[in-house]
C-alpha cells in the first residue's frame, strides 16, 4: 500500500530535480537540434522548389526556342521550295522555248527539203514520162 509520509515529498522533489536536469542536458539540446534540422529541411525544401521553378522556366524557354527554330526551318524550307519551283518553271519554259524553236527549224528544213524533193520529182517524173511515152509509142514525142 501507498503511505503518505515524508518519502513521498522526497520522491516528488527527486522527480522535479530530474526533470530540471533532463531539461538542461537532454530536452533543450534535442529541441535545438530538431529546430535546426527543421529549419535546414525547410530551407532545402524551399531551395528545391526554387530550383524546380528555375528548371521549369528553362524548359519553357527551351521549348520556345525549339518552336521558333522549327518555324524558322519551315519558313526556310518553304522559301527554298518556292525558289526551286520558280527555277524549275524557268528551266522548263526555257527548254520548252528551245524545243519549239528547234521544232520550227526542223519543220522549216523538212518543208524546204520536201519542196526541193517535189521539184526534183517533177523534173524526174517529166523525164520518166517522156521515156515511158517514147517506149510505149515507139517514137519520140515532140
Amino acid at each position: 500500500m501507498i503511505s503518505v509520509d515524508w518519502t513521498l515529498g522526497l520522491q516528488f522533489l527527486n522527480f522535479i530535480i530530474l526533470l530540471i536536469i533532463l531539461n538542461k542536458i537532454l530536452y533543450r539540446p534535442l529541441k535545438k537540434i530538431m529546430a535546426e534540422r527543421h529549419e535546414t529541411l525547410t530551407g532545402l525544401h524551399a531551395g528545391a522548389k526554387a530550383l524546380e521553378a528555375e528548371i521549369d522556366e528553362k524548359m519553357q524557354r527551351y521549348q520556345q526556342q525549339l518552336s521558333d527554330a522549327k518555324s524558322q526551318a519551315n519558313e526556310e524550307r518553304n522559301k527554298l521550295r518556292k525558289a526551286a519551283s520558280e527555277e524549275e518553271a524557268k528551266l522548263l519554259a526555257e527548254a520548252h522555248g528551245k524545243a519549239i524553236s528547234r521544232f520550227e527549224a526542223i519543220k522549216s528544213q523538212v518543208a524546204n527539203e520536201a519542196g526541193e524533193a517535189g521539184k526534183t520529182l517533177k523534173t524526174e517524173a517529166k523525164s520518166l514520162a517522156e521515156q515511158i511515152s517514147t517506149k510505149i509509142l515507139g517514137r519520140e514525142l515532140a
